[in-house]
Order: C-alpha cells, then sequence, then structure tokens
C-alpha cells in the first residue's frame, strides 16, 4: 500500500512545519500550505488521502469562516476527501458547524500528538474503505458492460417451466438473512441469482461485494477476506479492508465457493459461526454481520467425500440449496434471451433494425449449450458483428456440433487413473486451450489447474 499523503493548511509556518515533522514520524508524507487559494490549486492536481486545515486565516483570526470556506470548497472539489479542521479557538459551535459542512473530526490547538495521529489514521482508513468499496461497485458495473456481461446485464429472464422453483424460491429466501448456495453449471447465471437475492433482500441498500475464489491465492486469503494491519507480514504497508468488512450490513457472494483452499476453510466457517473475525496481524476481534450467498458448479457433498471440503462448512453455507438448470433444460427461454441480447449488442454496435430469421431462432433452440447463457450471449454479439444485411441468419453463429470426448477408462484403470486420462484427452481435443478444456470438463480453470498439478501434467 503506497505512503499517506496529507494537505496540510495553515497560515503560521511555524505549526506547519511542526506537524510536518509530526506526520513524518508517523510515516506519513504531508505537503503545507500557509494559505486556501493554493491548498485547494494543489487538491485540483494531486490527490491527497486527507486534508488537515486549520479554520482561521489572514482575515480573521477567530471566527472560523475562512475555515469553513476552505472545507466547503474542498467537499466540492474531492468528495471523498477525509477533511480534519483544527483551532485555537474552539468553540461548540464552530464544531457542529465544521461537521455539518463534512468535516470528519475537529481537533482543538495545542493539541495532543497522540490523539491527532490516532484521528488522522482513522480518517485515511475510513477514505479508503469508501474508495475501495465505490471501486468495486465500478467495477461490478464495468463487468455488466463487459463481454461477459449477457450473463449479467439484462433483466433476468424466466420464463420455463424449469424456472418455476428457481424462481418461487427467489421469492421465499431473499427477504430473509438465511445462507443460499446456488448450484448450478459455468455460464448458467448464478451471478444473476446472487444479485436477485440481494435486491428483493431488506440489505438493497447496503454493498453487495462479489468474490472470486478462485481468484484469491491461499497466501493472500487471510488478507483479502479479513483484512490485515500495517506490519502483518513484510509488504504490509498500512491497514487494509477485508471483503467481510466492506460487505458488512450487505450481502458478501463468495463465487466458485468449491475452490477454498482447505487449510483456510476453518477461517471462513469460525467468522460464519461466530460473526467474528481478526485482521491479520491484530488481536482486535471485530464484529461482521453479513448475508452470505455462495455458489460453485461442484458437486460439494462429492468434496466432502474426498476430505477436499469440511461437511460443517457445506451445512452453512447451504442453509438453503439453489439450483440452476442449465440453459438446454429450460429451451423456452432461449428465444427471449436471444431477444434480449440482441437489442442490447444492436444498440451497442449501432445496428438497430437487426432481427433474427426463423431458420436462426430454430437454430438456437436446437443447440445444446455447453457454455450456458454466456455461450448464447457471446454468440448473439458476434452474429450482430457479423451479419451482412438487416437480419441474422443461423449461419451467422457459425454452430459447432459438441466435442465428444473419447472414451478413455477401462476396467483396469483406478478412478484417479482414469480421470488423469479424462484430463490429458480433452487438453489434446482443445490444443492446450486451457479455458476451453475446462468448459469442456465443465470444470472451472482453478480446478483445472488443481487437476493439472496433482498429476503433473505439463501444458
Amino acid at each position: 500500500m503506497t505512503t499517506a499523503r496529507i494537505l496540510i493548511a495553515d497560515d503560521q509556518p511555524d505549526v506547519l512545519d511542526a506537524l510536518r515533522l509530526l506526520l513524518k514520524s508517523e510515516g506519513y508524507a504531508s505537503v503545507g500550505f500557509t494559505a486556501p487559494a493554493p491548498a485547494l490549486e494543489a487538491v485540483k492536481r494531486e490527490r491527497f488521502d486527507a486534508a488537515l486545515i486549520d479554520l482561521n486565516y489572514a482575515r480573521d483570526t477567530t471566527s472560523g469562516q475562512e475555515g469553513l470556506e476552505l472545507l466547503a470548497q474542498l467537499k466540492r472539489l474531492a468528495p471523498d476527501l477525509p477533511v480534519v479542521v483544527m483551532t485555537a479557538w474552539g468553540t461548540i459551535d464552530i464544531a457542529v458547524q465544521a461537521m455539518r459542512a463534512g468535516a470528519g473530526d475537529f481537533i482543538e490547538k495545542p493539541w495532543d500528538n497522540r490523539r491527532l495521529a490516532s484521528v488522522l489514521r482513522s480518517q485515511i482508513e475510513l477514505g479508503r474503505a469508501r474508495r475501495e468499496k465505490a471501486r468495486l461497485a465500478g467495477e461490478n458495473a464495468l463487468l455488466r458492460e463487459s463481454e461477459d456481461a449477457g450473463l449479467e446485464g439484462e433483466d433476468f429472464i424466466a420464463e420455463s417451466p424449469a424456472m418455476a422453483q428457481v424462481m418461487q424460491m427467489l421469492r421465499r429466501v431473499a427477504p430473509s438473512d438465511a445462507n443460499v448456495l446456488i448450484l448450478g453449471e459455468n455460464g448458467s447465471g448464478k451471478g444473476v441469482i446472487a444479485r436477485c437475492l440481494h435486491r428483493l433482500s431488506r440489505r438493497a441498500d447496503k454493498p453487495l461485494i462479489k468474490v472470486n475464489m478462485g481468484g484469491i491465492a491461499e497466501t493472500v486469503f487471510e488478507s483479502e477476506m479479513f483484512g490485515h494491519v500495517k506490519g502483518a507480514f513484510t509488504d504490509a504497508k498500512g491497514d487494509r479492508i477485508g471483503r467481510f468488512e466492506l460487505a458488512d450490513g450487505g450481502t458478501l457472494f463468495l463465487d466458485e465457493i468449491a475452490n477454498i483452499p482447505p487449510s483456510q476453510q476453518p477461517k471462513l466457517l469460525r467468522v460464519l459461526e461466530d460473526g467474528e473475525l481478526e485482521r491479520l496481524g491484530s488481536s482486535r476481534t471485530l464484529k461482521t454481520d453479513v448475508r452470505l450467498v455462495s455458489a460453485t458448479n461442484a458437486d460439494l457433498a462429492a468434496e466432502v467425500a474426498k476430505g477436499m471440503f469440511r461437511a460443517d462448512l457445506m451445512f452453512r453455507l447451504n442453509t438453503v440449496e439453489i439450483r440452476l438448470p442449465s440453459l438446454r433444460e429450460r429451451r423456452e427461454d432461449i428465444a427471449p434471451m436471444a431477444r434480449a441480447f440482441l437489442a442490447r449488442s444492436a444498440r451497442r454496435y449501432a445496428r438497430q433494425g437487426l432481427a433474427f430469421a426463423p431458420s436462426a431462432l430454430a437454430a438456437l433452440e436446437r443447440h445444446s449449450w455447453p457454455g450456458n447463457v454466456r455461450e448464447l450471449s457471446h454468440m448473439i454479439e458476434r452474429a450482430v458483428l457479423m451479419a451482412a444485411g438487416d437480419r441474422i441468419e443461423h449461419f451467422d453463429f457459425s454452430l459447432q456440433p459438441p466435442m465428444p470426448l473419447a472414451p478413455v477408462a477401462s476396467a483396469a484403470q483406478t478412478l484417479e487413473q482414469a480421470e488423469q486420462a479424462m484430463v490429458r484427452n480433452a487438453l489434446d481435443q482443445c490444443g492446450g486451450n486451457i479455458q476451453k478444456t475446462a468448459e469442456l470438463l465443465g470444470l472451472s480453470r482453478a480446478a483445472l489447474y488443481r487437476r493439472l498439478e496433482k498429476f503433473g501434467i505439463d501444458t
């Protein structure tokens, strides 16, 4: 984490020097100004983690109005910038005005070094937490606009009988705080269900934090999930907020939950049982209130039987279990989904007026869709780009028959040998392409990498 930069504004040079020395001893970088105008110019040019400003300058020495004006302008320029105000003429009225104008805290001169450092540390951490939440919200928004957004960017379409039970469970479960486990193949829409659960819950106005458990290395699991304090390990240059704290009051969505390393599962279980956690390197216990939604394409019961997943953790996760059918099990939804994806891609690529030829829709409904809704979305987007006229024909999809896995097992093989042979066979058929191999085998990339390492297969 980079060194925090603090802006200081005070009309007395000796005060600026004293504050610079204090902040340097606390590990902060600082820039000082003796008047409001240059401080405002600096905020326009640079990013600061906090501001420490005096309330009285040259215009007068006691009213605090010049400082309050500076505070208001700082909040207009940088709404997320934590500001701490200080003055030698502190009154309750001034403090109230400053807090109402957006100040994070109030310090009286002469200050206590420990209190001032503690206040700044808290404000910097709070500011970083807010920016992290905003960043994650931005990532989710970008995700909905990305090429994978076909799965998540449209309103959920569920007109088929196979989805009736799913929708019924959604309406019943969403208002509760029950933990939910969503099961389904890759690309079937598990993320959409998680967002629906959050949007229909009593936590809808709180954050929804998504974590891809397959993308977190075992060595940083605790730091990512529970946070850490400065000095907890070599590169811990400052405190970090974990995902549980970011989701406090809201929903935490753990995608690819089966990929949690066995060594980290007890730590997650403890938080789910007690609602308590400690940041890495800290002995201070924090309370957390999150609603947990998990998703996986794996058979957790089978993982438990193999000793790869804790049974008690599985029972904590699946208070309610929702199985999401594959797209081939809900063919009535293919045509309306295709039309929704067509409308979106046509707007994106300025191809309004495009429509499906009857033969195109028939081809879509016949296809086996091993990649489910995500595959459908990508195929429609590609067809919008490739269509020569104002109608999308069946040949614009370039549909290929599903690639069968050749039989690889024999009675003389153990289960592990058969699995190894199947992985090697799939790699050969996919030309060594990891993503295609994972999709062919119905695995996540992380799960496939684990098997490659287990069997000593070099790609």
